[in-house]
């Protein structure tokens, strides 16, 4: 796992790799047109058409030339093929991981096919090779075995679509948006542009922030003093006008009631759901309607204040009052049996 930050310069465009993609593009393009009008533009035995065409299986091709259009040809069609998913993609929001996971398999098998095509025009035995390849494989994929974990942790990560792309996650208190889900690794970004790129087979346990709408809560204090019932009911006039001034709320918002009684005032509830990459901005904006509509109809919220009295000493308890206080806590422990453990699981 390793964590890196963006730098403005890492932002902008690489114009090196800019001009190198024309450039390649631009002779795929002529590559293609050659290969397919070079019939009827150079003939069909001319030697250079002969040896641009990966189709004609003459022995007397030019290797120089063949292994040219051997890579022109399978870069070409890998870059054409992964622009197309990547297009696509675009358009998704479910299935982007595994368009992503499809392309980096297609850039990887395309260089592969490329060099064994290459070495069998330059006269390698491919098949031998194929099979010195098998047993190099077996003895590397011993040595390997983090390399093959991560690649079938990936596997099943997309194919049991744990997260996508664009999903919020946390993976070791890592709170961040999934960029790219590689082959081996996984990157998130988080608020600050951070990007966390983590092994595929290093994540063990995550929480997916988007597979359903989060919560958004919202606690504002009240005076002692106010009526209680008079701040419900301004509430409730103004509960579909907080709606219509966050858009971003999918559901709600909802009064909860008295979420406790503080030091200084009477702490009210509210929560409203809305998506997870919202949810910040959401509470934000509920505060500001609460103080907005509390503000208009007069409704004050507290400050800290400190109250100095001399405390007069409580009258003493009866015993008949003694007794029937403790019929009462007897009733209460009875009725609410169980309910602290339930308390405590939540």
């Amino acid at each position: 796992m390793k964590q890196m930050k963006k730098t403005g310069e890492d932002r902008d465009p690489n114009v090196f790799g800019l001009v190198l993609r024309i450039f390649f593009l631009a002779v795929a393009v002529v590559y293609f047109i050659l290969l397919i009008a070079g019939k009827w533009m150079f003939g069909e035995d001319n030697s250079f058409y002969i040896g641009i065409n990966i189709f004609n299986k003459n022995a007397a091709a030019n290797v120089w030339l063949r292994s040219l259009a051997y890579i022109i040809f399978f870069l070409a069609v890998s870059y054409a093929v992964r622009f197309l998913l990547r297009l696509i993609a675009r358009k998704l929001y479910k299935g982007k991981a595994m368009l992503d996971l499809l392309c980096s398999f297609i850039k990887y098998m395309a260089v592969i096919a490329m060099l064994f095509f290459i070495l069998r025009v330059w006269g390698v035995d491919t098949a031998a090779l194929l099979a010195g390849i098998g047993i190099l494989s077996l003895v590397v994929g011993l040595g390997a075995q983090p390399l093959i974990e991560d690649i079938i942790a990936g596997l099943f990560i997309v194919f049991e679509n744990i997260f996508e792309v664009g999903d919020i996650i946390v993976v070791d208190n890592f709170r961040g948006t999934v960029k790219e889900i590689g082959i081996r690794t996984t990157q998130i970004e988080d608020a600050g542009g951070d990007i966390k790129v983590v092994n595929n087979s290093d994540i063990r346990t995550l929480v997916n922030m988007t597979s359903q709408l989060s919560l958004a809560v919202s606690e504002v204090d009240i005076e002692y003093g106010e009526s209680l019932e008079r701040v419900e009911l301004v509430i409730n006039d103004n509960l579909p006008t907080i709606r219509q001034n966050i858009p971003d709320i999918v559901e709600g918002p909802y009064y909860m009631g008295v979420s406790k009684l503080g030091a200084s005032g009477v702490t009210l509830r509210f929560t409203a759901k809305c998506p997870e990459v919202m949810k910040f901005q959401v509470e934000r904006d509920m505060n500001r309607q609460l103080k907005l509509i509390f503000d208009k109809n007069d409704i004050n919220i507290p400050f800290t204040q400190i109250v100095l009295h001399n405390a007069e000493p409580a009258d003493k308890a009866k015993k008949a009052d003694s007794k029937a206080a403790q019929d009462f806590i007897d009733k209460q422990r009875r009725l609410s049996r169980g309910m602290d453990d339930d308390e405590s699981n939540h």
